[in-house]
């Protein structure tokens, strides 16, 4: 059957993956999707197959040995494939599959066309189940011979180990199983590039974001996990409008090998290493980047849930292309809404990092395994660390308690199943089969942002169950304090409206990692070492300032993204003095002052001759994360403003770097921290949207307190009377000039007394940490039905 005149129908006729393209074909071309030509074998060609060479009833009693006991995985695959690879087809089947290749060669202009010949079992791909990798796809194949030997190596690939495992596991009948055969023109991806799209976030379930992954060349090597991709995340409601480029992300992968054509002998492809030039480049520019993301987003429209997509770009005219499109099966089958939360509860210095698979953690024996085949030799319970896996090693990770390896990314084989088996996984170390060592106890978590930690030794950790569903709904804006991107991916599923309390600087440090004067008067910068570290974050960008706003941007709305359409307060920078200099290169530019604490900071800092070009990257940041990425939830605020007319100062010069209160929806807030925030509330109230209380702050300075000090620990509490004065009297002279007010600390979590006291002042929103937010959700729920 040709695939333009298969639908989703037809997965009994074609199996999930060839009615997936013909469904494409016919239904997604009009909104530009391309998906290369090409026909199908149906599943009566295969029960055809089977009935002429006899492999029915040996097939049947290999199996039955297998579930008896007496015949082990690796004998029953090996046996069963040996039946399918020593068969003839029947002439008819031949003969038909010989006649579309030439239909195929005489629509290509060619006489021996190169196609791909893939796998598409009738269970395959199907919502709950993934069957990734599970048959096999043989690539650059030419010719009517070596076409039908890829076509019976195919339907023996039915039966690899991995696949009757993985049938096992799902539940599904063997003997109930056809397998279809997909031909399709190759698309020269070893010339240009490919890669994997998932239309949700793959660790949080965030439904708001498109993944793509990107490499050189062929895509297997990136489901194999031999290849560090690149990695882009778009953000899904910007998409419809051509004026935004929603990138949230952009991760430059290492890319150290690609999969080619393969010229002389009998391989068809041939892995080799990138040059120095593709490693450092991306593989997509931005307006294929958003092209594929269009694209995955109306693929996902068209089958209503999220979607795993394999990609392809061809080297020759550049075209891009849909190569195959099935459902994500890990966490759109998620029904109940209980979030897992977990914690490590001692801290350590990891021994190795890697991409984090999940949000978990697990802890365990280290059993470092070189091949599929040790599953015998594997204790229950261990900690599974491979260089990479493959979908032989399925049956071995089902034994596992995490997995770790030396390569691959967050869409390789090894994260893909991981994520399915519920197993915490840390990928693409590098060097983990070479320090761990067979017994060594260790920890992994996925628990603490995007990058995956190894300890040494087993660390005590908790797993907390929140039922979303048990928590109240309150008349108070309940929002979130966010310090990391990662972080905001992970709270997404929390009912909060929105982001009382985004750091700056926290990004500054974590992410971008340099001091923007740095970039901006590099030659400035002695310190060797330093200088090394810039150069290699700001490879690849237009200049050293461009790193510093593209990244800052990002990471901001990265934050932005999973709360949309719901605000997202942000505040500029917020380091003292002492802070910035341990930026890379910020020792050159930072004063030594006495007392940072009441220095250098917030509002001063921004207008000062020291640090004005800095704080013109911050609001360049902002223009393009508001006005260009498309994250028009984005409220700005400035910390500590201690006078009136500094705050004119700060506003005037934020409107000529383009960031005018008012304009296109802007709203700029203040920080209510310093006594004459209070004591001037309306002159403040004049000149911002919004109050947020920041109670470290202005407990310390109210009370004269250093919140730093050890020996006055028992003096600092935010619920003295004083402080409490000053927190009502700013709620209340507020709301009379029609400002909004919020607070933003732990303190209504950690005491129910004052979480009631904010309620009784009338307070708009409280802003939280996400793991004291369901404890002060309750007691703000409580205190407002006492109230």
């Amino acid at each position: 059957m040709w695939l333009e005149a298969v639908g989703a129908a037809d997965v009994p006729r074609v199996g999930g993956k060839n009615a997936s393209l013909g469904e494409m074909i016919g239904a997604l071309g009009a909104a530009g999707v391309r998906v290369p030509p090409g026909f199908a074998t149906t599943a009566r060609a295969y029960h055809d197959y089977v009935t002429a060479n006899g492999i029915g009833p040996a097939m049947r009693a290999a199996l039955a040995a297998h579930q008896a006991g007496s015949a082990n995985l690796q004998k029953t695959g090996e046996a069963i494939r040996q039946l399918f690879l020593e068969g003839e087809f029947p002439a008819e089947t031949a003969q038909a599959i010989r006649a579309a290749y030439r239909e195929l060669g005489r629509r290509r202009g060619l006489a021996e066309p190169a196609v791909a010949v893939r796998s598409s079992a009738t269970a395959e791909d199907l919502p709950n189940a993934s069957f990734a990798g599970q048959q096999e796809t043989f690539l650059n194949v030419q010719g009517e011979r070596a076409l039908l030997e890829a076509c019976r190596r195919c339907y023996a690939s039915l039966f690899t180990d991995r696949a009757i495992a993985y049938r096992e596991m799902q539940g599904f009948d063997h003997m109930q199983v056809a397998l279809s055969i997909g031909v399709q023109a190759m698309v020269r991806a070893d010339l240009g590039g490919s890669g994997i799209i998932f239309t949700i976030d793959t660790e949080s379930g965030f439904p708001g974001v498109v993944v793509i992954s990107a490499a050189w060349g062929l895509g297997e090597p990136i489901v194999q996990g031999q290849v560090d991709p690149d990695r882009y995340l778009v953000f899904k409601a910007a998409l419809n409008d051509p004026a935004l480029v929603p990138i949230l992300d952009k991760t430059c992968g290492g890319k150290a090998r690609k999969m080619i054509y393969a010229s002389g002998g009998s391989a068809r492809t041939a892995l080799v290493t990138t040059r120095l030039h593709e490693r450092s480049r991306f593989v997509l520019e931005d307006a294929d980047i958003l092209r594929l993301a269009r694209w995955a987003v109306a693929i996902e429209r068209h089958y209503g849930r999220p979607m795993d997509i394999e990609w392809a770009r061809d080297g020759d005219d550049g075209a891009l292309w849909i190569l195959q499109a099935r459902p994500e099966t890990v966490h759109s089958g998620r029904a109940a809404p209980v979030l897992r939360s977990y914690r490590l509860k001692a801290r350590a210095a990891p021994i190795l990092r890697g991409a984090a698979v999940g949000e978990a953690i697990a802890a365990g024996p280290v059993h470092v395994a070189r091949s599929p085949d040790e599953i015998a030799d594997f204790p229950q319970g261990a900690v599974l660390v491979a260089e990479a896996t493959d979908p032989d090693w399925v049956p071995l990770m089902r034994k596992a308690a995490g997995i770790i390896t030396d390569h691959g990314g967050a869409t390789s084989h090894a994260a893909i199943v991981s994520r399915e088996l519920g197993l915490p996984a840390v990928i693409g170390t590098q060097r983990a089969t070479t320090l761990l060592q067979d017994g060594q106890s260790v920890t992994l978590s996925c628990a603490e942002g995007e990058e995956g930690q190894v300890y040494d030794g087993i660390l005590d950790f908790s797993a907390t169950d929140i039922d979303l569903a048990a928590i109240p709904r309150t008349k108070t804006a309940m929002l979130l304090n966010i310090a990391s991107p990662a972080a905001a991916l992970r709270a997404w599923r929390l009912p909060t409206r929105g982001v009382g309390l985004a750091r700056m600087e926290f990004i500054i440090s974590a992410v971008v990692k340099a001091h923007p004067m740095a970039l901006l008067r590099f030659e400035a910068v002695t310190n060797r070492a330093a200088r090394r570290e810039i150069e290699a974050l700001t490879r690849g960008f237009r200049d050293k300032p461009s790193y510093f706003v593209e990244t800052l941007a990002r990471g901001v709305a990265r934050i932005a993204a999973p709360f949309h359409p719901n605000p997202v307060i942000v505040r500029m920078s917020d380091f003292k003095s002492n802070e910035y200099a341990h930026l890379l290169g910020g020792a050159a530019f930072e004063p030594a002052e006495e007392n940072p604490m009441l220095g250098l900071r917030g509002a001063s800092r921004y207008y000062s001759e020291r640090y004005r070009e800095g704080f013109a990257l911050e609001c360049r940041a902002m223009v393009k994360a508001r006005g260009e990425i498309g994250l028009d939830n984005i409220i700005l605020m400035i910390p500590f403003c201690r006078t009136p007319a500094e705050a004119d100062r700060v506003l005037a010069l934020m409107a000529e770097h383009g960031l005018k209160r008012g304009e296109n929806g802007l709203q700029i807030y203040v920080m209510c921290e310093i006594p004459s925030n209070v004591i001037l509330a309306e002159e403040f109230a004049a000149r911002f949207d919004g109050f947020s209380i920041g109670s470290n702050d202005l407990t310390q300075l109210v009370l004269g307190v250093d919140r730093d000090s050890a020996e006055l620990r028992g003096l600092f509490d935010e619920r003295d009377e004083a402080v409490k004065r000053m927190i009502a009297d700013v709620i209340r002279r507020a709301h009379a000039c029609g400002v909004k007010v919020g607070i933003c600390g732990e303190a209504p979590s950690n005491h129910p007394d004052f979480a009631a006291f904010l309620v009784a002042c009338g307070i708009d929103s409280i802003s939280l940490n996400p793991d004291g937010f369901v404890t002060a959700a309750r007691r703000v729920a409580e205190a407002e039905a006492a109230h």
